[in-house]
């Protein structure tokens, strides 16, 4: 499950056996607590929903003492996503999290990054390898990094992570884009940009984890807009070892489950006997 679409897990064990999920990512977490933005946080839009909650997260002390005992009980592996306004936040952070039984850690370069300028540990392939390396040494984890569709180079972004000790990569994180509230003549979220994610996004994705796929020598987790045993196929012959599923959980709190269903159905139909015979098949 992709992080910020299923709380912790337990949010969603009323509605959809978990223990059938490979691996929950938890909600954003930062070294310190963070409120969130004020105003509009959700917007629905035709074919997806744009978002602006500005990593509310009760910090990674809370998470590690409250909610990742409970986490670790649910079954599935436990990826702590970890984001970050500074390096040294992210190596703080990882650290912590380091003396965990969390069983990956999911480091999220998407944050705005104040020591550079504004720029954003997401969209510069050296910053990126700059904090990656940083957090690799920081940590015996298995180290996932989750790239932002809006680096410069998406290929260039990968490389440079593998180069500084990712053990795999997952993309992508949500796009740019904006609404308008017509009556107030005025941008719906106070920060104006918003992050788009959902089915909208999903040829963006599926592009973007075809290109990295044929780049890189790590495991790819392809994300974006995923809803259907379809959509897992059509990743999953891209490249991608695995997927995460995103805003399809606020549509039906067990769409995973569905996926499943649906996935199984499809390879019986298609004579596919396993994943691993049709994984990268499109190049």
């Amino acid at each position: 499950m992709a992080s910020g679409t299923f709380g912790f897990g337990e949010e969603f064990a009323p509605y959809m056996d978990i223990s059938c999920l490979g691996g929950i990512s938890s909600k954003g977490l930062t070294l310190h607590p963070k409120a969130g933005n004020g105003g509009h946080r959700m917007w629905e839009t035709p074919s997806g929903m744009l978002n602006s909650v500005g990593l509310q997260n009760p910090g990674v002390p809370h998470f590690i003492e409250h909610e990742l005992p409970a986490m670790l009980g649910l079954g599935p592996a436990v990826l702590a996503n970890l984001g970050g306004n500074t390096l040294e936040e992210y190596l703080e952070g990882a650290c912590l999290l380091d003396a965990t039984q969390v069983d990956f850690i999911e480091l999220n370069i998407s944050c705005p990054n104040v020591k550079h300028g504004g720029a954003a540990f997401g969209t510069k392939a050296a910053v990126a390898h700059e904090v990656v390396a940083a957090v690799r040494k920081a940590t015996s984890k298995p180290l996932m990094v989750k790239l932002s569709p809006n680096a410069e180079d998406i290929v260039e972004m990968a490389l440079a992570c593998e180069a500084a000790g990712a053990d795999c990569l997952s993309l992508i994180n949500t796009l740019k884009g904006m609404a308008i509230d017509i009556n107030r003549r005025k941008p719906v979220f106070r920060n104006v940009v918003a992050g788009l994610s959902g089915p909208a996004v999903r040829p963006i994705a599926l592009r973007m984890v075809y290109d990295v796929c044929g780049a890189v020598k790590i495991p790819v987790v392809g994300l974006g807009g995923i809803a259907s045993g379809r959509d897992v196929l059509e990743f999953i012959m891209a490249g991608a070892t695995a997927v995460q599923v995103g805003t399809a959980n606020f549509i039906r709190p067990d769409m995973s489950a569905v996926i499943l269903e649906e996935l199984s159905s499809l390879m019986d139909k298609l004579g596919i006997e396993s994943l691993e015979e049709i994984r990268g098949a499109a190049h």
